[in-house]
């Protein structure tokens, strides 16, 4: 029988060296907060939403049906003309009703604001990945970087309120470094 990690190639622990991410990495708390602290020009860019298929990993943590289809937000957040992260949402279909209706027109707000706003949402352990050129994730979150690296980053939970789940994933991009942690 395959472990969640297996099944899902996200591990519950991190991996590898992870360098001077490892504190980003594991933060528990809002990071678009925690970015906003250290950067006078925050700000949401390069909103992409869709309705659409989710990646097969992502289907079985969030328990998609296999062609069943989720609202998908790609979105990069920015300190100055620097990006840091590029976030990925999966919002199940079932989970934009009721308390988190408001969820599929946030626009150019950022969702962590929404989640971490209410004490109702409780989140899952984190998840943690290191990015290959391969990974759809990779190519998505590279896309804007003149010199990608060979590798990114990510870590990935689902936030749930009232049984209903949504799954964040976020890759940090180099300049995330120019921060202190």
């Amino acid at each position: 029988m395959k472990s969640d990690s297996q099944t899902t190639g996200w591990p519950l622990r991190l991996t590898g060296s992870q360098g001077r991410y490892r504190p980003w990495l594991l933060d528990r708390g809002s990071l678009t907060q925690r970015i906003q602290a250290r950067c006078s020009a925050f700000s949401v860019r390069h909103v992409r939403q869709r309705n659409g298929m989710a990646l097969p990993s992502e289907r079985r943590m969030v328990a998609l049906k296999h062609h069943a289809h989720a609202l998908l937000r790609d979105v990069f957040l920015y300190c100055g003309e620097t990006p840091m992260v590029f976030a990925h949402s999966v919002l199940p279909a079932a989970s934009l009703h009721g308390s988190w209706q408001a969820l599929g027109r946030l626009g150019n707000k950022p969702l962590g604001a929404a989640l971490f706003s209410n004490p109702h949402v409780r989140r899952a352990p984190l998840r943690f990945k290191k990015l290959r050129p391969r990974d759809a994730l990779y190519r998505l979150a590279s896309a804007i970087l003149p010199n990608p690296p060979t590798c990114l980053w990510a870590r990935c939970s689902i936030f749930t309120l009232k049984q209903k789940p949504i799954l964040v994933t976020e890759v940090f991009l180099p300049g995330i470094l120019e921060l202190r942690p």
